[in-house]
């Protein structure tokens, strides 16, 4: 597998990590029903972004190695604690970011 090809990977990670925390619309796509996405559906989005980023890892393993090779918990929880890092950057610029937007205007 190239360099190339695991950074993209790692840059698809971090771009599904940040999505449930940079916009108000449901997975990209529906309304939220008063305008705000509460937290239980961010948490909702960010388990299924680590299911498509693994879904993906798969992809990108089956490609270059031509096996996907089992994995036990410890792997799980690994890219889990990975992906929640990457989510860093999303989560202070929705509670840390924004709000000090707002009072400063």
């Amino acid at each position: 597998m190239s360099d190339m090809t695991i950074w993209l990977l790692v840059l698809t990670y971090l771009i599904l990590a940040n999505l449930p925390w940079v916009n108000e619309r449901l997975f990209l796509v529906i309304k939220a029903a008063n305008g705000k996405k509460g937290a239980w559906w961010r948490v909702l989005e960010i388990t299924v972004y680590y299911f498509v980023a693994l879904f993906a890892g798969m992809v990108f393993e089956t490609q270059f190695a031509g096996d996907i090779y089992q994995q036990d918990w410890e792997f799980f929880v690994t890219t889990l604690s990975l992906f929640l890092t990457f989510a860093v950057p999303g989560v202070i610029y929705r509670h840390q970011w924004l709000p000090l937007q707002k009072k400063l205007r």
